[in-house]
């Protein structure tokens, strides 16, 4: 349905799956198409993620619109992302507009309100690996055509005029199923949390921040000459942009301060084979008298 989707998908993938930390992820486009004059914006098509919505664009506010304030923070080093994907939906509102008008020809439907849509997306198991795909469109709640994941074919029920129609607009399924298959194994990677450490004092506990993540399905705790410690995991607690945060604190009174590079921060991330580990520096402690954000180094170490 959407000639430059895999353009869209390709950059949203770029910026959004940094994002997806637990085992089972889902990411897909929703289009909906109705016909001018309906009462209805001719195009709405929306981006979810793991349930929630990450961006928004209508023919009405002709704006392509990040709706999560993270999307916003993994955009930013890209000052014009959301006005050069805003020009490729409009583009795309002539392309639909003329499909729409195109089925409704062949169907003799002249007037009545009509209404075409698009699902396209992937599901991915980050411990098995497996990717599972989906494109189906559909014309008035009866499917038009859809993508066979395993024989990578279209299949249809329609009249053969109209499949024929869709086939030449989508082109080969086999297309489909490996530039779906593909996103994910290409372009899955964690969008690393921002980690720093605090004390108020010189006797008091060494805390370990981790802000940032998403969603809400990790560990952050302390470990020693690499073996988790005894101790509470950090609670994990719910920052203003929809991302989340955790802390946790250790009692380093009386370890010297020589000793305390054999201490790590550990962030978790449920179902990923990989910990996110930060060594423990005195040089990098921040105190209550400094202001700023301070990022350490982030290293990737194999469980």
């Amino acid at each position: 349905m959407l000639f430059h989707v895999n353009i869209i998908m390709q950059q949203i993938y770029l910026k959004c799956v940094f994002l997806l930390l637990s085992v089972n992820h889902t990411l897909g486009f929703f289009t909906t198409a109705s016909p001018e004059n309906s009462g209805l914006p001719q195009l709405v098509s929306v981006g979810v993620l793991n349930d929630l919505v990450i961006f928004h664009y209508d023919s009405e506010t002709k704006r392509m619109v990040p709706k999560q304030e993270w999307m916003k923070r993994v955009t930013e080093d890209e000052p014009q992302y959301w006005e050069t994907y805003t020009q490729v939906y409009l583009n795309n509102e002539q392309i639909i507009k003329a499909e729409l008008e195109t089925l409704m020809q062949l169907l003799n439907l002249t007037e009545g309100l009509h209404i075409l849509q698009s699902i396209l997306g992937c599901d991915w198991n980050n411990e098995t690996d497996e990717v599972r795909g989906y494109y189906l469109n559909a014309f008035d709640g009866e499917e038009l055509i859809a993508l066979d994941w395993e024989t990578q074919t279209w299949v249809s029920k329609q009249p053969a005029f109209v499949t024929k129609l869709m086939q030449e607009r989508f082109g080969e399924a086999a297309y489909w199923k490996k530039l779906l298959e593909n996103f994910y194994a290409d372009y899955l990677k964690k969008f690393l949390p921002e980690v720093w450490f605090l004390q108020k004092s010189s006797s008091s506990p060494v805390t370990c921040f981790a802000s940032g993540f998403y969603p809400d399905k990790a560990k952050l705790f302390w470990t020693k000459d690499g073996e988790e410690l005894q101790e509470d995991w950090g609670k994990i607690r719910p920052n203003h942009d929809g991302t989340f945060q955790s802390s946790v604190s250790l009692d380093l009174s009386s370890v010297p301060t020589g000793d305390w590079d054999r201490y790590s921060c550990v962030f978790q991330l449920s179902g990923v084979k990989d910990d996110l580990i930060t060594k423990l520096d005195p040089g990098l402690i921040r105190t209550n008298g400094e202001t700023g954000p301070l990022i350490v180094h982030l290293e990737w170490t194999a469980c």
